[in-house]
């Protein structure tokens, strides 16, 4: 008599050479194997349990012990039929359901993990009771478009109890199946699926290699790689950027009592089934993910969800919410709510009632999606949130808050820039130089931008304070216009130090504007402490400059003068320190040149300038930029110590001399130190 030993088998194709199959329809095999995972579990926290729904009391019956006059999918087993009443008395409760509860008893902190295809996912979670069941179903049907069916999985799980939503591992790949970039690409529809693995209640599973976009299929027997591939940088880039953070924040999407999943209704009232709406919510905290799995634009409406059980008191009841319902949001008509593409990372601004009431249109290109958080209300109690909201029209900025401000500081901000504008600095270049002073038009945008300082900060203050400070900008700006007339007019003795300045002041000075934007700028700005008070001048025109927003505008004239944004950062990081050492000469003079370096290392804006960075344990600073900054401090000494009267141009020389002096001796300590901070400040005097 020969016996045979079967190999595993799911029916579905050839056996599994690497397996016996065990006889689970004797009671004594199914205990064996529970006691053999009992003693695994006290070695092991996390058992997986692989092709786990072939051990289901169905499918177990369907391979190996067909009904009689039923072939079976194993064609050698028709031999071995057993009625539907025997075998439920060999096999009367389903194994599964025996293990996990047999484990919760006696290795209670055990975590279960089943592979169930075959769209069993879902009972083996509320009839076997598993902790958790790789969800292949996300995997496929995503792959495959079918977003119909996996929104049907979905709205079938949330009918039922949204909680078995915890219980699935969803994945894009696994050692049975291809590796993800060959399902999914490198592109937008993988980041997109990665993007809902991410933030879908449950346990979000990446394969191995798949984030280095691997490309070689696994076998388990693989005790090495046998491709050469190289990581691709740029998908593990684009994984930090955006699928990590949400990883990190995985306490706001990993439970399912706020779950909640929203039709899209586009055009007709039709439900756009290829979009995936869900938001969620941890304390205060709120999330809105929209995905669209289909090569073609989306467009709709996200305002009620799929029917959802809750419980009820003992029962439990189906309900639809609205957005505003499911967000806790206000429908108060003078509340506004911004909301945050975690993505373009630009904020968008929404009225409350119409996203209670009319919900939230979306418009997402092929593969595309969007997660937004940070949800906050802002109640509207002047009507400027309103005027804002209607401003926008719907448009991302990148700080609602900041253009609430700008809105508010508009009167001060147009004639700034105006002033600041490309177009009026190159004319005030070009014709201040050869007229050697400013036009009537620069006056006029000038004081009017001083007088809105002023009412803004001080209404009550006489409108001679405004003259005065007008006065003095209009001064340091025509000494700064007349400064190419040194080249050939200062005193021999003061030679070294102007030919220091012209150094970077180049040939055809209206025609390179280069050099002039960092003094124009300067001069403009930093006479404007002085509508707040006398002394500090210095410091009280920096923190206007943040206040009134005046850096921003800064910022844009420069990228418009031709700068990229990181030029024009750090350019204005320049033009800040130089506001804030405005007095940096007096004080050198009265407190010494140590003293000075010592406060503009402490200044944030001067340590971004000069790049301050910490290596081994010590502070170091650019070379580059630091002379670049000793070369602006002397370059400003010099216009506050020049005055324009009757056309003529006159210097402090002793002033400029000791400028002079300060900045080389300052040069020379920090080679010496080697850019080393700490050795530079005690060296320098």
């Amino acid at each position: 008599d020969v016996r045979y030993i079967y190999h595993g088998n799911d029916g579905t194709s050839t056996p599994w050479n690497d397996t016996a199959q065990l006889d689970f329809l004797k009671a004594e095999v199914r205990e064996a194997v529970i006691r053999k995972t009992i003693e695994v579990a006290r070695d092991f926290p996390v058992i997986r349990f692989d092709a786990a729904m072939t051990l289901a009391k169905r499918h177990f019956q369907r391979l190996w012990y067909p009904l009689p006059g039923y072939g079976g999918d194993i064609p050698s087993r028709s031999a071995h039929s057993v009625s539907q009443e025997d075998f439920d008395a060999l096999f009367p409760e389903e194994f599964w359901r025996e293990l996990v509860d047999r484990v919760a008893r006696e290795a209670p902190d055990t975590l279960l993990l089943a592979e169930a295809f075959w769209l069993m996912e879902g009972y083996f979670v509320r009839s076997l009771g598993m902790h958790r069941v790789y969800n292949s179903a996300f995997m496929n049907m995503l792959k495959n478009e079918e977003n119909s069916k996996y929104r049907d999985v979905m709205k079938n799980v949330l009918r039922f109890n949204p909680e078995i939503l915890k219980r699935f591992v969803n994945f894009m790949n696994n050692p049975d199946e291809e590796p993800a970039v060959a399902q999914f690409g490198k592109g937008d529809k993988y980041f997109g699926v990665a993007t809902m693995m991410a933030t879908l209640p449950g346990l979000p599973m990446f394969g191995h290699g798949q984030i280095e976009g691997f490309g070689e299929k696994y076998g388990m027997e693989y005790r090495r790689s046998y491709w050469d591939e190289g990581v691709d940088d740029h998908l593990v880039a684009r994984h930090e950027r955006e699928i990590f953070p949400l990883l990190r924040k995985r306490y706001l999407f990993s439970e399912a009592d706020n779950f909640v999943l929203y039709d899209v209704v586009g055009e007709g009232g039709h439900v756009n089934e290829d979009v995936f709406a869900y938001s969620n919510m941890a304390g205060d905290e709120r999330a809105l993910v929209l995905y669209n799995n289909r090569y073609a634009e989306a467009r709709g409406w996200v305002r009620r969800s799929v029917g959802m059980s809750e419980d009820a008191g003992g029962g439990r009841r189906l309900v639809h919410k609205t957005l505003g319902e499911a967000l806790r949001l206000s429908d108060d008509d003078t509340v506004y709510c911004i909301l945050e593409d975690f993505r373009e990372g630009l904020q968008y601004l929404r009225h409350g009632r119409t996203l209670c009431t009319d919900g939230l249109f979306v418009h997402l290109g092929a593969f595309k999606s969007n997660v937004f958080m940070n949800f906050r209300e802002l109640r509207d109690h002047d009507g400027q949130v309103k005027r804002l909201y209607e401003y926008l029209g719907g448009r991302g900025v990148p700080d609602v808050a900041s253009e609430l401000q700008e809105l508010y500081l508009k009167k001060i901000l147009d004639p700034f820039r105006t002033l600041a504008g490309r177009s009026f600095l190159i004319q005030t270049v070009r014709e201040g130089v050869s007229r050697g002073d400013v036009s009537d038009a620069f006056l006029q945008a000038l004081a009017g931008f001083m007088r809105e300082v002023r009412v803004y900060l001080y209404a009550w203050r006489d409108e001679a304070d405004t003259v005065q400070v007008v006065g003095a900008v209009h001064s340091l700006v025509k000494s700064l216009l007349n400064v190419p007339s040194l080249k050939t007019k200062a005193p021999k003795r003061l030679k070294p130090c102007i030919d220091y300045l012209f150094s970077r002041i180049p040939e055809s000075v209206t025609e390179d504007l280069r050099w002039w934007r960092v003094p124009l700028l300067w001069g403009i700005v930093s006479m404007t402490g002085a509508l707040v008070e006398q002394q500090a001048v210095a410091v009280k025109s920096r923190v206007l400059m943040d206040d009134l927003l005046l850096g921003k505008v800064v910022r844009e004239s420069l990228t418009a003068l031709g700068l990229d944004e990181g030029a024009a950062r750090h350019e204005l990081m320049l033009i800040q320190t130089l506001i804030s050492s405005r007095d940096w000469y007096d004080r050198a003079d009265r407190e010494g040149l140590g003293r000075v370096m010592e406060d503009l290392f402490a200044d944030t804006d001067a340590q971004a300038f000069m790049g301050v960075n910490e290596f081994e344990g010590r502070l170091w600073f650019n070379k580059e930029s630091f002379e670049d900054l000793l070369y602006w401090l002397f370059a400003i000494s010099v216009i506050r110590s020049a005055a324009v009267t009757s056309g003529k141009m006159r210097l402090d020389g002793e002033r400029v001399l000791k400028s002079f002096g300060y900045v080389t001796s300052a040069a020379a300590s920090a080679e010496k130190a080697g850019y080393e901070v700490r050795a530079f400040l005690s060296t320098v005097r």
